[in-house]
């Protein structure tokens, strides 16, 4: 037995387990169901380890992934969370390139896996054709324009960055955004500078790496200088993807104007929304306010008991229960778009980092965003975050949550490794599951 314990302790200090982000939280459950799940975990962990010992102690073959070899670590890319996001959600490829559907992004964003396939769809340069003919103009643009699409059109890698940031942004930076774009100043975007994107993510890219222009070997096409990691994640295409001619046209020779633009982002904005709304209303016009608190807290990395103490004290303090619609969940939603400028304003207001009160918070919202929040709202967010009832938000706490939120998970976390790891991680998939 003291053998096995020492075994135990060394192969946990040699297993690193990576969180995972919750997702759907259809139900709340009592903690006596986690015991269960702890006990099989604790059965099929304990007994790997007995396998592991009698294959160890007869001299028997146990079988393992190969091990990298020190040049060959040296060698290999790290990918960053969104690359290997967009790897994990892309379903289709076209000449040796990894591209996602509109479906694919919409999935990305608010499911923790995608849908099940059997393999990513082979795309010909006929069915490229195909998908170009398909998509809408900027005139026909809507809230529904990702759903209507679903399979018909692709998404580039960096094109992929640029739609993420797009749900991030306040109103207020739609402009910005543009005028990034708009390198001459004649407010137009025309196809070429809006390639511009891909060269600044390549380079941004080359320049974490410490590669410079001239570093890729000889007799090697550009797919062989961006990623050594064999999945076909690339910077660069000569594909018309679906935004290249959503915005400028099938011949590519449309300018965009900012009007155009700003409609294209607001739609994108809110059809993220109506789908993540959706998820929870079941077809009603409403969620109940437990169903805006998680989905306010699935992106977070709080663990089990953190997450139904938010909960719990949600349930003991709603008394009016009448529900959120979806244009007080959207408005509350472009306010966490103005985080930064929250957090600036309470900074300046409290200087001691005093807890705010209801008024001061609908004051502090209404200055950052130009928009009033609902009262009911309001008093949800104090009944999930106020931490001991006196009324007041400790909004330092609330902001550290909020932008788990804001981020979808992209946050960037120290990993843990050994024990403490392993239980964290089970803890993740219990609140996923629940």
């Amino acid at each position: 037995m003291a053998t096995l314990c020492r075994t135990t302790g060394k192969l946990l200090g040699k297993v690193q387990f990576i969180p995972v982000s919750s997702r759907n939280f259809s139900s709340i459950k009592c903690s006596r169901s986690y015991k269960n799940v702890w006990k099989t975990c604790a059965c099929v962990f304990g007994g790997g380890i007995l396998l592991y010992a009698a294959n160890y102690k007869h001299g028997g073959t146990v079988y393992a992934l190969k091990a990298k070899q020190p040049d060959e670590l040296a060698k290999s890319v790290k990918l960053t969370s969104r690359e290997r996001r967009f790897i994990k959600f892309a379903s289709v490829e076209y000449g040796g390139q990894l591209y996602m559907t509109p479906q694919d992004f919409l999935e990305s964003v608010v499911e923790q896996e995608p849908r099940p396939r059997l393999k990513r769809r082979i795309l010909t340069a006929k069915e490229i054709d195909q998908l170009r003919d398909q998509v809408p103009s900027l005139k026909k643009g809507s809230p529904q324009m990702f759903r209507n699409m679903r399979d018909k059109g692709i998404i580039s890698y960096t094109e992929y960055l640029f739609l993420l940031s797009i749900l991030t942004k306040p109103t207020s930076g739609f402009q910005i955004a543009f005028n990034m774009f708009d390198t001459d100043g004649n407010q137009r975007v025309d196809k070429n500078e809006f390639l511009v994107m891909e060269k600044i993510f390549s380079y941004a890219w080359r320049g974490k790496r410490g590669m410079t222009e001239e570093s890729p070997a000889e007799g090697k096409g550009p797919q062989d200088t961006y990623i050594n990691d064999d999945q076909g994640l690339q910077r660069r295409h000569n594909v018309d993807t679906l935004l290249q001619v959503h915005f400028f046209g099938k011949k590519g020779t449309n300018d965009l104007k900012f009007e155009g633009f700003r409609q294209f982002m607001e739609n994108l904005q809110t059809e993220v929304l109506e789908l993540e709304f959706c998820e929870f209303s079941k077809g009603h016009e409403t969620i109940s306010e437990v169903d805006f608190a998680k989905i306010l807290l699935r992106y977070t990395y709080l663990d089990t008991d953190e997450y139904d103490m938010y909960l719990d004290r949600l349930l003991d303090r709603v008394r009016d229960e009448r529900g959120i619609t979806f244009e007080e969940f959207k408005t509350f939603c472009q306010f966490l778009n103005n985080l930064e400028d929250f957090t600036i304003a309470m900074r300046m207001y409290t200087l001691a980092d005093h807890p705010i009160s209801k008024d001061e918070f609908h004051r502090a919202v209404r200055i950052c965003t130009g928009q009033a929040q609902s009262p009911h709202v309001v008093r949800t967010v104090f009944a999930i975050f106020d931490a001991d009832g006196d009324g007041l938000l400790s909004y330092k706490e609330f902001i550290a949550i909020m932008k788990d939120r804001l981020h979808r998970g992209f946050k960037s976390y120290a990993k843990n490794e050994g024990w403490e790891a392993f239980k964290s991680c089970v803890k993740q998939e219990m609140k996923s599951s629940v």
